[in-house]
């Protein structure tokens, strides 16, 4: 029970980081239609600014700074390159952004090298806050929760009790309507991406201490961004958290538990055959969780599609 305790609470901070890089894409690409390959390169970058400005002035400065930073570039980039190729369909979008990521990378490896930066939690939230069976759980991962959960409150109510949100709610759904309305839709379009970008920055900063600032911080998390606003549904912030959170407790718990999946597969009344000759029947029954777990979460992608291709929250088809 202690190790299931300190697993939940791992996945949770897992989790709740997932959330903060998926909410503004969760928008961006339900609102747009555009699929950001660049958008954990935002990540990334929030983290490298982050580090940077804390050489200066410390962790806390960086907090506000890096992700407004990171944010303006997003709305620059969306108002002067990506709006150019948006009205030539979705191939162009995937090809300027995939370059845009590997621009990025390719830049953040000029300044600041290949290696893995010394980017520190701060000195004020660096001891342990309690322990678990032996197993200390430091106050920044409890940092990291507090944090997460406000970002999840506060665009909550600008969503749902602003008339700015009313307005991105709209444009989401009824574009056309809405500029017919008289609002400028890609101004809000721009600001949204600007927004999106900047959520990513901050997930990269409050991230970086915890699972490293390195080049391919980008790469390690792309793709599972994807799968988690595919699997919480378009448009859905309650979608994006309960799917980062299902991602986060599942890859946790199956790095954790060291089961053989042979032990899954006779639980569910598959025997063990007699002839494991055959090398794809030898190697399926030999694996472990911890050797499964990073591809869990496409399995549930797939299972949450056959199921309910909206998404668990989503109000229209991906």
């Amino acid at each position: 029970m202690d190790m299931v305790l300190v697993n939940l609470i791992d996945g949770l901070v897992t989790g709740l980081l997932l959330f903060m890089l998926s909410s503004g894409l969760t928008l961006i690409f339900s609102m747009m239609g555009v699929l950001n390959f660049a958008h954990a390169s935002f990540y990334m970058l929030g983290a490298y600014f982050a580090y940077q400005i804390s050489t200066y002035v410390g962790f806390w400065p960086g907090l506000f700074i890096a992700p407004v930073l990171v944010g303006l570039i997003g709305a620059m980039i969306e108002r002067y390159g990506l709006r150019r190729v948006h009205q030539y369909g979705h191939v162009p979008e995937l090809i300027f952004t995939f370059g845009l990521a590997l621009l990025m990378e390719e830049v953040v490896q000029f300044f600041w090298g290949k290696n893995q930066l010394p980017y520190e939690s701060p000195k004020i939230l660096d001891f342990t806050l309690f322990s678990i069976a032996g197993n200390a759980i430091p106050a920044y991962k409890m940092f990291i929760i507090f944090a997460a959960m406000g970002i999840f409150l506060a665009l909550l109510y600008v969503l749902t009790k602003t008339r700015i949100g009313l307005i991105i709610q709209a444009a989401l759904r009824h574009p056309r309507t809405v500029e017919a309305l008289g609002h400028n839709v890609p101004f809000v379009f721009m600001g949204v991406f600007g927004v999106g970008t900047g959520l990513a920055g901050l997930a990269g900063v409050i991230a970086g201490p915890e699972l490293g600032t390195f080049p391919g911080m980008a790469a390690l998390l792309g793709s599972i961004v994807f799968v988690t606003i595919v699997i919480g549904g378009l448009g859905s912030l309650w979608g994006a958290l309960l799917a980062s959170l299902l991602i986060g407790w599942i890859t946790t718990f199956a790095v954790a538990y060291n089961v053989a999946f042979a032990d899954i597969l006779e639980a569910l009344g598959l025997s063990r055959p007699a002839d494991l000759a055959s090398s794809a029947w030898r190697d399926l029954w030999t694996l472990t969780m911890p050797q499964i777990g990073p591809i869990l979460p496409y399995l549930l992608m797939i299972i949450v599609l056959v199921f309910r291709p909206y998404g668990l929250f989503g109000k229209r088809d991906l």
